[in-house]
């Protein structure tokens, strides 16, 4: 799974990311302007639109930003040309990082990233070096009955539902089958905490604790960016050290 089998700590910072909401609405709407001016405004016929959209409501965005930010999209209103790419390098431990950018200036871009991996000890690589780790799939994490959940899952088309700790799990899908399914296991009754489409790691990297508070240094920073949407990592950091390195923050 993306960083630890543990929805937790793939957010290891949820309550530093809610704190930093201004920055986290200024990334959704970049997203909502992309996939708008790539498949159009109309969320109906773009089901990447839709999972922007979707992404944007679940963090409180108002409904005034993600229209304007509909707009932008559309060229209804004038707004930034954003390229989207990713980054690609290791951190502490050899964890691989996949760096997902979306920006209007792509040699900031690359400057603020490749100083991020080189005062937080990572090594940024070169296009394909870890990319090759990473599937892009829907990740949905639920709360309800095991059996409850693994059958509305299976049955909407779920690839996978894995023990997510907390009385939750993990239900894994086809990138353009996470929507279906969400909608599926909320039909059914059941709590969907949180949906997305994401990359999912092939392969974990085992982080003790030493290396993990450098690791998280680094995610954080690199997430901290303007031009980074998302920075996904094969990381595998226990519980255990994970409440303690968060403890020492």
């Amino acid at each position: 799974m993306a960083g630890h089998s543990k929805w937790a700590n793939i957010k290891h910072r949820k309550g530093r990311q809610d704190a930093k909401r201004g920055k986290l609405f200024g990334k959704l709407a970049k997203a909502i302007e992309v996939a708008a001016r790539e498949g159009g405004g109309n969320v109906d016929f773009n089901p990447t639109l839709a999972t922007a959209v979707d992404k944007a409501k679940s963090a409180s965005m108002p409904n005034d930003n993600i229209e304007r930010a509909i707009k932008r999209g559309t060229g209804e209103v004038e707004g930034a040309v954003y390229e989207d790419f990713f980054y690609e390098g290791y951190g502490p431990a050899g964890v691989a990082l996949y760096v997902h950018v979306l920006t209007d200036n792509r040699n900031r871009a690359a400057s603020d990233v490749r100083a991020a991996f080189t005062r937080h000890n990572g090594n940024l690589g070169e296009p394909g070096s870890v990319g090759y780790l990473f599937e892009q799939k829907g990740l949905i994490v639920a709360n309800g009955d095991e059996d409850e959940v693994m059958l509305a899952a299976l049955e909407a088309g779920a690839e996978d539902v894995r023990d997510g700790g907390s009385e939750s799990f993990e239900v894994v899908t086809a990138a353009s089958d996470m929507r279906d399914v969400r909608e599926a296991l909320k039909s059914a009754g059941l709590t969907v905490e949180s949906a997305d489409v994401t990359q999912l790691p092939t392969n974990s990297v085992p982080v003790e604790e030493s290396d993990a508070k450098k690791l998280l240094r680094l995610i954080d920073a690199l997430d901290d960016l303007d031009d980074v949407q998302e920075v996904f990592a094969n990381y595998d950091i226990d519980d255990s050290v994970m409440e303690a390195v968060l403890a020492d923050a």
